[in-house]
């Protein structure tokens, strides 16, 4: 282990492949190594921890609300604080909301608090090739992940036609002159350019790498001091670039169908929907993306699904009428609206 710690920045709009990805880097990632996730999710629960595959994952969760923007942002720099005194991994993963505007990251990582254990290392953004133009023209969150990347996942090409697929590139170059593109499906890139360069043979000898003064910890009301005066600043990103609101229903029914006419119901400007349900004992997962959705049998075991029958919706506030007329097609009952500012 060394005194830093590597970070890598997992972007892309809700529903692009950001979990599907961490999974692979998850399955390649050394076994000699330590690894700690940090997972933020827009709703007031998360669903997407769940779907995080491995034993043993070393994992930081944190939900309602972007970690880049005021609602959450002491939970973040508590999290990250805790991992640069304690935990103190290798690598740090770091997917953040599809909602998130990720520009502050690399200031956050230098703040003093931290004694310079954070070292930047990639953003890696993902694009869905079905929807991306459609989000791009209406959530301004995508023109802020794009500016501050510069290499791209276009994902799940195999729904999409070339001329969308050349759109998507055409956008990315109004911000940078020379992105670095991957075109894929299931966010499958050659993962060894980028991750990991001690096992690539650029290794850093253990007596080159020079040792910190080791930092008295922070008190409890240093840390919430210190967090005051940051909360202070002028700068700092107040709201989501978008707003958009999350609501939660319960699902007391017993078929399929009633979920399958949930989302055939749905407003048009729901962007994204998420939950596990059971039927005659199966665990299904639904997943739904701005109109297009699937409801596939879970391979995840059922004691590892804090969240059954329940599900999580995201749109603008005025999708949320239309969310709970839909919700009149079957059993549901409404768990409450949450709005991260």
């Amino acid at each position: 282990m060394t005194d830093i710690t590597r970070v890598y920045l997992i972007t892309g709009f809700l529903g692009s492949g950001k979990t599907t990805f961490l999974n692979r880097i998850i399955d390649k990632f050394p076994k000699d190594m330590k690894l700690t996730i940090l997972m933020n999710e827009f709703g007031e629960i998360g669903i997407d921890g769940t779907l995080v595959e491995g034993d043993d994952i070393d994992m930081m969760e944190i939900s309602k609300g972007s970690i880049f923007c005021v609602c959450v942002k002491t939970d973040f720099i508590k999290g990250l604080y805790e991992l640069s005194a304690t935990v103190q991994p290798d690598v740090l993963l770091i997917e953040s909301t599809g909602v998130a505007n990720p520009s502050d990251l690399k200031r956050d990582l230098k703040l003093p608090i931290f004694n310079d254990r954070f070292q930047f290392a990639e953003q890696f953004c993902l694009l869905d090739a079905m929807h991306f133009i459609d989000a791009y023209n209406v959530y301004a969150s995508l023109e802020k992940q794009i500016a501050s990347s510069t290499l791209f996942i276009i994902n799940k090409t195999d729904l999409a036609s070339s001329d969308a697929i050349e759109e998507i590139r055409k956008v990315v170059h109004e911000f940078h002159p020379d992105p670095l593109f991957f075109e894929t499906t299931y966010a499958d890139i050659p993962l060894e350019q980028f991750l990991f360069p001690e096992k690539q043979g650029e290794a850093v000898q253990e007596d080159t790498i020079p040792k910190k003064d080791k930092t008295p910890l922070l008190s409890d009301d240093d840390l919430e001091k210190f967090l005051d005066d940051l909360l202070d600043s002028p700068d700092l990103e107040i709201t989501p670039p978008d707003q958009l609101m999350s609501v939660t229903y319960q699902w007391s029914g017993d078929h399929l169908k009633q979920i399958e006419a949930m989302a055939e119901s749905l407003p048009a400007s729901v962007v994204r929907a998420k939950g596990f349900a059971e039927e005659k004992g199966k665990i299904y997962l639904f997943n739904y993306v701005m109109g297009d959705w699937t409801i596939e049998e879970s391979e995840i075991p059922e004691d590892s699904i804090h969240h059954k029958n329940v599900l999580v919706f995201i749109g603008p506030p005025e999708s949320m009428e239309g969310i709970e007329n839909a919700s009149k097609t079957g059993e549901w009952s409404n768990r409450g609206v949450f709005q991260p500012y």
